[in-house]
């Protein structure tokens, strides 16, 4: 009742104020340019690769969010632990893949915490702030972009553009628990170059990253402390020549507790990224060629020295130190009219050093891992010929030659026909491969490492539709997929390794409706996948302390990934100072895995957002949210608080 009041109340404001028309951020999804389906501006009718775009102007209204909450009101991703506590590291599925099956880059460049089991980076160490906007391209695409492009790219594409020869912004907001945010932008320009700084602070005093199921037991919150600071430079020498370079620094400081139900007072983990890149770009008509090399370097360093001891030891301490570099050089040629080429090649390094020491009733247990051993280099070369008939017809058709250090040599391929006709329909199939190469930590760790692991391989099949009238009022897609990945890596509980074995099939429906005319506008999704795995079964022999394999298990792969999900936001410019929003998150039932036990069925759950921002000047904005507006109690990840309540409040500050 109070949810549908509150519509009301929206809708009532919007209808009373008569603000002209306002058509300027009307555009046809269809003649949308995109960078990611094939790494040069294009535009979206002349691929039938899913790509879903988050604009600045989306990114600027989400201000109190943080990346992780705003990719997971995206059609198709599900982020568990994005509404957890803050500096929880959020786990990232998309179309019901596992984490490590989408990949994620940086201003084109592939970025891994090669130190974690299976390569994920942390969303935590990007500020919305200096995002520019945010493509996310779905199904297989390891012919373009490598390894770990299974389930699709999300592709972070920082701010860099500047229109005046001096401009800065600043955003600074407070609200519940503690929270204190702030952010400074400064750029330059002169009329062949540019730079850009941007600092970016966040800190909080949270509450309790463990749910106390007693509410009596006295679980102490859990604070978060974080800076970034992020650097851009370019400059065009000559006509067509563009030099970048940058880098990405950020460190954060976290409080952690025990388990899932389980407090802990002091145990704590400091993270540490840096990246830094440089490229080469060259235009020149039918030629546009694009050289670049990146090193990132990722710490994490846990410490429980244990005063309180809320787990199994009495003291630990971890560090984790990986490195990684990329580099390439690719090109796209004009052979015709018709017909553009893609090649290229890129050779990637990663490698790890890792230390464990824990202490308890039976006394220290200590591991180690050196990058002299825990190392390998990919080597791949690719290639796509993409065709663009007049009569509406775009036919991509590529393939992917890779040279891993471990496991040989490997191809992946594409093939993607769509059509569009009425220049406001377009239709769509896509066929292709990817896989993922094992972590370094499932191929070295002197535990559970196996060296002669094989890349998990997929075959993923998709078909759909876009549609945008002649109004460019609505638009819409609708996608459905099938995705069987083969040689999935498993942990065997015989012998306590990492093997080839799992298969896992998926399949699902995309659903994307956006509308906007006049004051209003409309953003609706809805994400259907469902999948089974098939590995191997255990049982637990309690004469020797030890599991063996009892044949063949199939079971439900959606652990903490709902089979049901739907995002809707409306907006309304009330006047020409104020505008409203509110959101809804639906999310179905989830399945929370449990070791030798039957999954336990996390609940439906439904999340509501209100913003509210007015433009005091020209220049300045200030903003107020309110999360969780219904204070739902649910879980992402069982055992572990969701945020209920909160209220965000700030300015926004722009001269440009």
């Amino acid at each position: 009742m109070h949810n549908t009041a509150l519509l009301l109340l929206l809708a009532s404001t919007c209808l009373a104020a008569q603000p002209p028309a306002d058509t300027s951020t009307q555009r046809t999804t269809l003649d949308e340019v995109v960078v990611t389906a094939n790494r040069f501006p294009q535009k979206q009718s002349t691929t039938g690769k899913v790509v879903t775009v988050i604009p600045r102007e989306v990114i600027e209204r989400s201000t109190g969010m943080t990346l992780a909450e705003l990719l997971n009101r995206q059609a198709g991703l599900a982020i568990a632990g994005a509404n957890n506590n803050t500096g929880a590291n959020p786990d990232v599925y998309l179309r019901g893949a596992a984490t490590g099956n989408a990949l994620l880059l940086l201003d084109g460049v592939p970025v891994y915490d090669v130190s974690t089991i299976n390569n994920t980076f942390d969303l935590n160490h990007f500020p919305l702030e200096a995002i520019e906007r945010i493509e996310i391209l779905k199904g297989a695409q390891s012919t373009v972009y490598g390894s770990d492009a299974v389930a699709g790219v999300i592709h972070i594409i920082t701010r860099r553009s500047a229109s005046q020869p001096l401009s800065a912004h600043a955003t600074l907001m407070g609200g519940s628990f503690g929270t204190l945010r702030g952010c400074a932008g400064l750029r330059a320009r002169s009329q062949r170059s540019q730079v850009e700084a941007i600092y970016s602070g966040h800190q909080s005093h949270g509450f309790s990253t463990a749910f106390d199921s007693t509410g009596q037991a006295g679980f102490d919150a859990d604070g978060f402390r974080q800076h970034l600071l992020q650097l851009q430079a370019s400059t065009q020498p000559t006509t067509g020549l563009t030099l970048r370079g940058g880098a990405l620094y950020g460190q954060y400081h976290t409080e952690l507790d025990a388990a899932a139900f389980r407090d802990e007072k002091d145990f704590t983990t400091h993270n540490t990224n840096l990246q830094v890149h440089a490229s080469l770009e060259w235009k020149s008509e039918p030629v546009q060629l694009l050289a670049r090399f990146q090193q990132g370097w990722l710490e994490r360093e846990y410490l429980d020295d244990s005063a309180h001891r809320g787990g199994f030891s009495y003291f630990r301490q971890e560090q984790y130190r990986g490195r990684s570099s990329f580099a390439e050089a690719y090109g796209r040629f004009r052979l015709h009219t018709h017909a553009t080429l893609l090649a290229g090649i890129d050779m990637r390094r990663q490698d790890t050093d890792q230390d464990f020491l824990s202490i308890s009733a039976y006394g220290p247990y200590q591991s180690a891992l050196s990058r002299d051993s825990a190392s390998i280099r990919l080597t791949a070369l690719y290639t796509s010929l993409l065709i663009h008939l007049p009569v509406g017809l775009h036919l991509e058709a590529g393939a992917r030659y890779n040279q891993h250090s471990r496991f040989g040599h490997h191809t992946t391929f594409t093939l993607n026909p769509s059509y569009v006709w009425n220049r406001r329909w377009q239709a769509f199939v896509n066929f292709s491969s990817a896989f993922k190469a094992p972590s370094l930590y499932q191929l070295y760790d002197a535990s559970v490492g196996t060296r002669s692991l094989q890349p998990e391989t997929s075959l993923t099949t998709e078909a759909g539709m876009r549609w945008t009238p002649a109004s460019g009022t609505w638009q819409a897609r609708a996608v459905a997929f099938i995705r069987e990945i083969r040689q999935g890596v498993d942990f065997n509980y015989v012998d306590y390794r990492y093997y080839n074995y799992n298969r896992q099939r998926a399949a699902g429906l995309e659903w994307e409706l956006t509308f906007h005319h006049g004051r209003w506008d409309l953003a609706q999704n809805y994400t259907y996948v469902a999948g089974q795995v098939n590995t191997i079964g255990y049982a637990y022999d309690a004469s020797t302390f030890s599991y063996f394999p009892k044949g063949d298990t199939t079971y439900n792969n959606l652990f903490r990934r709902p089979r049901h999900s739907l995002n809707l936001s409306v907006g309304c410019q009330a006047s020409e100072r104020l505008s409203l929003r509110l959101a809804a998150r639906l999310v179905g039932a989830r399945q929370e895995p449990r070791f030798m036990a039957a999954p336990v069925r996390l609940e439906p759950y439904q999340v509501f957002d209100v913003s509210v921002e007015y433009r005091v000047l020209p220049s300045l904005k200030a903003f107020a949210d309110v999360r969780n507006l219904t204070n739902a109690a649910y879980f992402d990840v069982l055992g572990y608080a969701a945020r209920p309540v909160h209220v965000l409040t700030g300015i926004r500050w722009s001269r440009s």
